[in-house]
């Protein structure tokens, strides 16, 4: 069943009720209580620009558990070469703005709309959002972006426009997500890409279950910064 969400009400229906696909429910708006109510719930928006809202809670659920990331010898590589300058949350709107702006060749369009836009930026600017950065001088050449809910980071999109770029600030990424204590990055749905990394599909139920609890818990409120004494060795 699917369901029809009514303007300015941030409630929503119980995520298994989602359809085979993973959508779950249409329309609503994407005020960043809402936003921020339905990851709190295993739940994300995701649609192209001239359809209505869509929200989707899938099953599987594509996770990469902390524990198990894992980084290709020829990557690492790369990260102990330090080819890019690594931050974070230092240009959160420009990163967005890339990841909309940057061609994926399996889709038509983007799904990261100007009220996406101002979505994600209106949650960066409360703590609750983050960017990572990859610069090459005082050019961003790589970058990505997600939502902190408790212990897990929520990956929403990744750009990269030199080689390895995003793949290097994502190393950094979880590398230091490991040292504050965060468990697991949210994939949504599986990609081979995340997949090398380690991330692999888990029952919705028990997803959901992870999430239970911790939902609530602002483990590391933004903005955020790379410990003074972080090295990232890949």
């Amino acid at each position: 069943m699917i369901w029809r969400l009514a303007d300015h009400h941030h409630t929503f229906p119980d995520p298994t009720d989602a359809e085979p696909t993973g959508l779950l429910a249409v329309g609503g708006d994407l005020h960043p209580g809402r936003v921020l109510a339905a990851y709190r719930r295993g739940i994300f928006p995701w649609f192209s620009a001239g359809q209505p809202i869509l929200w989707w809670s899938p099953d599987p659920r594509s996770v990469l558990d902390i524990r198990d990331f894992r980084v290709q010898r020829s990557l690492a590589k790369r990260v102990r070469q330090r080819p890019y300058t690594i931050t974070l949350d230092t240009a959160f709107p420009e990163v967005v703005q890339a990841c909309a702006s940057a061609p994926r060749p399996e889709q038509d369009g983007t799904w990261i709309t100007p009220d996406m836009e101002r979505c994600y930026t209106a949650l960066h600017r409360a703590g609750h959002a983050h960017s990572v950065e990859a610069w090459r001088g005082d050019e961003l050449v790589g970058g990505l972006y997600g939502v902190v809910v408790g212990t897990m980071f929520c990956g929403e999109s990744m750009f990269a426009r030199a080689s390895d770029a995003s793949k290097i600030g994502f190393v950094h990424l979880v590398r230091q997500l490991e040292r504050w204590g965060f468990e697991r990055i949210d994939c949504q749905m599986r990609t081979e890409h995340l997949a090398r990394f380690g991330a692999r599909e888990i029952p919705r139920a028990d997803f959901l279950q992870a999430l239970r609890g911790r939902s609530q818990q602002a483990l590391r409120p933004g903005p955020w910064t790379f410990d003074r004494d972080f090295v990232c060795r890949g």
